[in-house]
Formats: structure tokens, C-alpha cells, sequence
């Protein structure tokens, strides 16, 4: 859950650590789900930052200047999430804002849904799930269970959602997921501040592909810059499991300039090309939205990752969190 891209002042979003995760993402581990709650309640500005050590590095509470009662969570200096406990639906970080409208999309205004995160940091796309679609089903996977343990105990769940946090390897959980029973998978898995390669393969793909119900959708986000070959190589992989895949990104990252968040979903029914591209247009942040012939062209040959050939992502550079 790393971002790359920027918040409403310059956020990232969040990414899973070196060999293990802030995410979800390395093999180990089938942990229980977490339940604690602070006995006093959430985290107050007034209280201040917070550092503890977690698996996946330092992880760091820090108050949000602009919104009383929000928080952004770091990892090993990596901004990962920005979470509103006010406001549970205000997406700050653009990487999530853009997941934000695949969401929205999936399925009719409010009707409750189904969904799998694999990767889970602060929980902030399943606090807004919650919070707009109200009802639904949740299951998370983060396999930093430190993390989860503070972010749970400082920045509570609301009584009521129905949210399962599940200590475990993102593909692992994956691979247990039931067969048609998830209308939306989204993967936001990081091992440091790389999509580690066993969760970016045709093989998972088709898990995921597996998992979603008629008329499911998934959504990846995955970082790149130069010349893409990952990206590339990640567009090329969903379009041979799915007859439906699109690409967003900001314009500048995908011109190589700039190393960044992409975001791609997929689906075997026709995606809301539209009006997804409405939304991307009318965001705050700039962005294109890649499809058919163009998303064909985008790939320039580049092959699909299989379990036997992939590599994690390229590591950013390091002027990127600075």
C-alpha cells in the first residue's frame, strides 16, 4: 500500500515491506484475526505521534494538519494510509481515491457487497466500504499482525461493520477463498515498497479470477516508472485471464517521468469504462485511463508473469519519499 502518487498535500499510499510486508505479502504465517480495541477509545490529536515497532519496520501515527481527527500511517518513513475517523469515506491519497472509484462502481449506489483486501495497513479501503455500502462483507489479509494490533487498538473499527482481519499471506488467503463467492477482490499487497512477484503472476490472476462472483471485478495497485516493463508486463497478465482490463494512472508516470502508482482492474463482463473515465477526468488529481486497442498498444509485447518468470516490482527511486 505503498503511494507513490500524491495526497490532497502529497501523500503515498501504502506498500509491504522487504522480505516481509505492511501489505500482505510474504510467505509465512496463517495468523488469527485481531479484535482489540483501546479501552478509551481512538487516538486523539492531542495525544500526538505515535512510533512502535512493527514486523514490517516502524510504523508511525502521525495526526493529519488539516482534518482533526485523521491520521496517516507510516511505515519505515513510507507514507502507506491516511485514515479519517470522522469522515471514514474521505480517500486522501490518490492511488486510493482511484480504487475509491472502482468501488463506487461495483455495484449499484449503497448495495452492500462482498470484498477481499489483500493487503490491509490502516484498513482505509474497508473503513470506506463500510462506510458507503453499508452491510457488506469484508475480509482483510495483512501479514503484519503488529500492525494490525496498533491499528486496530488506535484508530478502532466502528461496532457493526462487518470487517474480518486475517493475519495471512495475501495469496495463501487467495488461494482458500471459496469459488464464486467475492464481488470485489482488490490487491494493494507491498513487500517494502515492491508488489512481491508471487502475488503479481498469471497463476494469481487466475485465483482471483476464480474467486469473483458473476459480475465480479478486481483491482490492482501496483507501482512502476521508466520504461513500465513491469507495468507492462502486469497489463499483459490480466488481459490473459480477463477479456476485460483497464489502466489508470497519472499521465506522467505513464510516459515514464515519473515513478508512481497505476491502478488496473479487470473483469469477464464489460467494465464502466465511462464513467470511470468521468470520474478520473473530474478527480483532483490528473489522470488517463488506458483501454482496448490503446491498452493493447501500452503492453508493447511484453509477456505475461507466470509463477516460474516473475520478479517483484523495481524499487523506487530514492528521492521518492522525500
Amino acid at each position: 500500500m505503498v503511494a507513490m502518487g500524491r495526497s490532497n498535500r502529497a501523500g503515498r499510499g501504502r506498500q509491504e515491506p522487504a522480505p516481509t510486508t505492511t501489505g500482505t505479502a510474504t510467505r509465512n504465517g496463517r495468523g488469527a484475526r485481531t479484535e482489540e480495541v483501546r479501552a478509551d477509545g481512538p487516538r486523539t490529536h492531542a495525544q500526538g505521534p505515535l512510533a512502535r515497532p512493527v514486523s514490517s519496520g516502524l510504523a508511525e501515527l502521525m495526526p493529519d494538519r488539516d482534518r482533526p481527527q485523521a491520521w496517516t500511517l507510516l511505515v519505515d518513513g513510507a507514507p502507506q494510509s491516511l485514515v479519517d475517523l470522522a469522515d471514514p469515506a474521505h480517500l486522501g491519497f490518490e492511488y486510493q481515491r482511484r480504487l475509491g472509484h472502482l468501488i463506487d462502481l461495483a455495484a449499484a449506489p449503497g448495495k452492500p457487497i462482498t470484498a477481499l483486501h489483500l493487503g490491509g495497513g490502516a484498513l482505509t479501503l474497508a473503513r470506506y466500504v463500510a462506510a458507503t455500502r453499508p452491510r457488506s462483507r469484508q475480509q482483510v489479509a495483512e501479514i503484519d499482525q503488529q500492525l494490525t494490533e496498533l491499528v486496530r487498538a488506535e484508530l478502532p473499527l466502528e461496532r457493526g461493520w462487518q470487517i474480518k482481519v486475517r493475519g495471512a499471506d495475501a495469496r495463501a488467503v487467495l488461494e482458500r477463498t471459496p469459488e464464486g463467492s467475492v464481488d470485489l477482490v482488490i490487491v494493494d499487497v507491498f513487500a517494502g515498497a515492491r508488489v512481491p512477484a508471487h502475488c503479481a503472476t498469471l497463476e494469481f490472476a487466475g485465483l482471483a479470477a476464480r474467486a469473483l462472483a458473476p459480475g465480479g471485478r478486481y483491482a490492482v495497485n501496483i507501482a512502476d516508472g521508466g520504461p513500465l516493463a513491469f507495468a507492462r508486463s502486469q497489463v499483459a497478465t490480466l488481459r490473459a485471464v480477463f477479456p476485460e482490463v483497464v489502466l489508470v494512472a497519472d499521465p506522467a508516470v505513464l510516459r515514464g517521468k515519473r515513478f508512481g502508482n497505476l491502478i488496473l482492474a479487470a473483469a469477464h463482463q464489460p467494465l464502466p469504462i465511462e464513467e470511470l473515465g468521468r470520474r478520473v477526468a473530474s478527480d483532483s488529481y490528473l489522470g488517463r485511463l488506458e483501454h482496448g486497442r490503446a491498452l493493447a498498444d501500452f503492453t508493447a509485447g511484453a509477456t505475461p508473469a507466470t509463477d516460474a518468470t516473475a520478479a517483484p516490482s523495481p524499487a523506487p527511486p530514492p528521492t521518492v519519499f522525500r
